[in-house]
């Protein structure tokens, strides 16, 4: 039996979420004239994190893909399925323009991933430090230390820009158990954010390769039982409403972009640029 037949393909007859698949353009458009309001910051700061091999860094370039209308690999990810995180350090990715030096204002925040295990993966104080904006630029993660105020990487006065303003979590819909340890400290990292006021996606990834109607049709997402149910775990999981929790299909083995990938992948980009410019007002 191969990999296709063994997956929960069921769909239902209407979907169970609303999208606009053929609004790309006015969602694009959307993206692109956004400007933060609060003059204080010239971008919102997006940290994405969640456990090893689930697609952060590939997240990244695929809506880097989206907005600038060509195939992006700006944040290095690797073909392996991973079980030791690729990600070694922290590091900004910004979206450039068409313009020379003009970036968008908003950049993401890629880190190491959660694994399984003691003194694996990435410290949750770790997170906790890059949520308050105290993580230097460059600065390699240690799991069995954890920085701290005296370590060279460490910021003692973060600026508004350092902040982090939406923590987006990510993980993979085609596994089943990530284990009690990482779902526990995605938990603390949650409530850490929550404590300082910081909004919190989640955004599932690789619907495709867990649901064989999806693969056959992006559009069917919103009508798999499979994904349905996912997003629900994950939301009695972890406390994330399921409207704040969004399905896509990263650019993998892609070489041109496809319409109906742009559209889940816009679709979070909205959301994320909405939660981050309402937290940034309250700063």
């Amino acid at each position: 039996m191969d990999d296709s037949e063994s997956r929960p393909d069921s769909t239902l007859s209407t979907p169970w979420r609303q999208v606009e698949w053929e609004e790309n353009e006015s969602y694009l458009q959307y993206v692109k004239n956004y400007k933060p309001e609060n003059e204080a910051f010239t971008h919102i700061r997006v940290l994405l994190h969640g456990p090893v091999g689930v697609g952060k860094s590939t997240f990244i370039n695929s809506v880097s893909s989206v907005v600038r209308g060509k195939m992006a690999h700006q944040a290095l990810t690797s073909a392996r399925t991973a079980e030791v995180s690729f990600t070694r350090t922290f590091k900004t990715y910004t979206i450039q323009r068409e313009g020379k030096g003009d970036f968008y204002p908003f950049v993401f925040n890629d880190i190491m991933g959660l694994e399984k295990g003691k003194d694996r993966g990435v410290h949750e104080n770790d997170i906790i430090l890059a949520l308050k904006g105290h993580v230097m630029e460059g600065y390699k993660f240690n799991p069995v230390s954890p920085l701290t105020p005296s370590d060279h990487g460490y910021v003692s006065e973060p600026s508004p820009d350092d902040r982090v303003h939406v923590l987006v979590c990510v993980y993979t819909a085609n596994v089943g158990d990530m284990g009690a340890g990482v779902l526990q400290e995605m938990r603390k990292i949650r409530k850490a954010a929550s404590d300082l006021g910081i909004p919190q996606i989640a955004v599932l990834t690789k619907i495709d390769q867990a649901c064989g109607e999806v693969e056959k049709d992006l559009r069917n997402t919103f009508k798999s039982k499979y994904v349905k149910e996912k997003i629900e775990e994950f939301s009695r999981s972890q406390g994330i409403p399921i409207n704040c929790i969004f399905p896509v299909k990263n650019y993998c083995t892609e070489t041109l972009l496809n319409d109906d990938v742009d559209t889940l992948i816009l679709s979070v980009l909205r959301a994320i640029i909405d939660f981050g410019e309402d937290f940034a007002n309250t700063l």
